[in-house]
């Protein structure tokens, strides 16, 4: 693995910001000519440090009126019925990432839905059903004040 420099940390922020950056583009941000900066880019992907390029979406313009957190907590941890669980949040669009925690909580999920009925729905006929859930607590977001920000390098 490489060690990143400030050249590399300062690509890696300005990629953040706009993926759709030339080499030429970020040549001329990082002072650098755009075979160099273009073969910096290659180097921070090949080694990992930049997993994909994506598109951030907009929500409620795509008609995904609810964000919520929801905090599952486990009534087994058995293997079995944890990697069950794994495999129902994985199938389920609603929900976009998954973490687990330490805690009173076992897991984080952050879901998106179209309203609340489809949130109901999810909760009470998907997640509570399921044998290796004893609980679940859900926080309805109300205003997302700063949108999710680059990581820092």
């Amino acid at each position: 693995m490489t060690h990143l420099d400030d050249i590399d940390s300062r690509l890696l922020a300005a990629l953040q910001k706009d993926a759709h950056l030339t080499a030429q583009e970020l040549g001329e941000i990082l002072n650098l000519s755009p075979s160099q900066a273009g073969r910096r880019r290659q180097r921070l992907e090949q080694d990992g440090y930049i997993e994909r390029y994506s598109a951030r979406l907009n929500a409620p313009r795509l008609g995904l009126a609810i964000q919520a957190f929801v905090q599952v907590e486990m009534a087994t941890h058995q293997p079995d019925q944890a990697r069950a669980l794994a495999r129902l949040v994985e199938t389920r669009p609603e929900i976009i990432s998954a973490w687990t925690l330490t805690g009173e909580a076992d897991y984080l999920l952050r879901i998106f839905c179209t309203d609340l009925p489809a949130l109901n729905h999810l909760l009470h006929e998907v997640l509570l059903p399921h044998p290796a859930v004893s609980r679940v607590r859900s926080q309805i977001v109300m205003d997302q004040f700063k949108a999710d920000a680059p990581l820092p390098t």
